[in-house]
């Protein structure tokens, strides 16, 4: 590590934190050389994971595609930023606790309903909608009766 001032390699640490609510650590330094002070940050590397689709094909898990499915399911609805961060997160966390290099898309599905039912039943009927293609008003209302049997 250099210095991002001077570039030198003379540095100490002057504090270091635990990060609420994630998997990293941040270090206050200073460079013995201009004095200069910055901060890092240290996250462990998540192991490239691979989605399989549901017509075969296979390809990088992207936590921000993941993401932008649940914030359109939660779009407009009474659910703050830092509880979709949270509901991110834990899907991630789950979709890495298999400790599997490929997944279906289908348990990311199901992963992320289940978090939708949880938090909002709006959203998880958004979001079903897409993920099971729903083509009829039968096939919301089939949705809604399971969603119903399950309060």
């Amino acid at each position: 590590m250099n210095c991002p001032n001077c570039q030198s390699d003379n540095l100490r640490v002057l504090e270091k934190r635990d990060i609420d609510g994630e998997v990293a650590i941040r270090r206050r330094r200073e460079c013995l050389s201009c004095n200069f002070r910055f901060t890092t940050y240290e996250r462990p590397e998540a192991p490239m994971l691979v989605v399989i689709k549901k017509d075969g094909r296979k390809e990088v898990y992207s936590k921000d595609k993941m993401a932008k499915g649940v914030l359109k399911a939660l779009e407009k609805r009474p659910v703050t930023e830092p509880q979709i961060e949270v509901i991110v997160n834990d899907i991630e966390k789950e979709i890495y606790a298999s400790g599997e290099k490929e997944v279906p898309s289908k348990i990311i599905g199901d992963l992320i309903l289940s978090k939708l039912r949880e938090v909002d039943e709006v959203a998880y009927m958004r979001f079903a909608s897409v993920y099971k293609s729903f083509d009829d008003i039968d096939s919301f209302k089939t949705e809604v009766e399971k969603l119903e049997k399950v309060k």
